[in-house]
């Protein structure tokens, strides 16, 4: 299915639980082709986007390092925890964010070891309002990877809906230099408190996934201070973006998951 801005959820379900059936058997190795995915853009695209974008999230990596080399060496059921992974990962991008959860839940029973990597589960936490969790989620992942600030802003959103913004950003997780303009601009103004009209201005005329990137996560700092409007606004822009309809890269699926979630239309 062609990617087009016209696009229509209308899910009424608040937590996303688009589908109440069992998911399909997939094979641990997904098809290189003729799979498209619930959103527009084929698995086979990964490839050909790359190419042509320099600024890439480690996000379009469908497992962690870790869980490849454990495929590798560790036997059935470190491989079948990679597989989960994968699983997890297609239902989240098809809107299935409980199933998704119960795939990656899958994989740490597999391969305990695999937990402090599952930034992905991380994530689906926050779409069913699992926020406790899914802020241990992000700090253990952290405490794996000290300079991943994307895993450092969404500790925050977890605890935002908790304790606040204020104490949220009491606790935030400082982390190194993320090498993405985009991603350092985006990371002090969570961390410090800031503008995120500002944010999307400066990178308004840049790369396209830095367009996107900066919508995403101004968004996402409007939703921590519960400006509903102002953060439909901008997610909303970043699934409409040249990036967002178009990149495999997993974030650009998390908006319109987001989109889902919230009940918002784009039109």
């Amino acid at each position: 299915m062609a990617a087009t801005q016209s696009i229509k959820f209308s899910n009424p379900n608040p937590i996303c639980l688009l589908s109440s059936s069992s998911p399909p058997p997939y094979s641990a190795k997904l098809p290189n082709n003729n799979v498209s995915n619930f959103f527009g853009a084929s698995l086979s695209r990964i490839t050909s986007y790359q190419n042509s974008s320099p600024t890439l999230s480690r996000r379009l990596v469908l497992t962690s390092v870790a869980g490849i080399w454990d495929a590798l060496t560790g036997g059935g059921s470190a491989r079948e925890a990679v597989a989960a992974v994968r699983r997890g990962m297609l239902l989240f991008r098809q809107g299935d964010v409980q199933g998704s959860i119960v795939e990656f839940d899958k994989t740490i029973e597999l391969d305990p070891r695999q937990k402090a990597y599952l930034w992905q589960r991380g994530l689906s936490l926050y779409y069913l309002d699992r926020f406790e969790e899914g802020a241990e989620q992000f700090r253990l992942d952290v405490a794996q990877n000290p300079n991943d600030t994307e895993e450092s802003i969404w500790c925050f959103l977890c605890e935002a809906q908790l304790y606040g913004v204020d104490e949220a950003r009491r606790r935030f997780l400082e982390v190194g230099i993320d090498p993405r303009p985009v991603m350092r601009e985006a990371y002090l103004i969570f961390k410090d408190g800031g503008d995120p009209e500002k944010l999307v201005a400066a990178f308004s005329s840049g790369r396209e996934s830095e367009y996107f990137y900066a919508s995403l996560y101004a968004g996402l700092y409007y939703e921590s201070e519960t400006k509903s409007d102002e953060a439909k606004h901008h997610i909303i822009a970043a699934c409409k973006s040249p990036y967002g309809s178009r990149s495999d890269d997993y974030m650009a699926s998390l908006a319109k998951v987001h989109c889902i979630c919230r009940n918002w239309t784009l039109t």
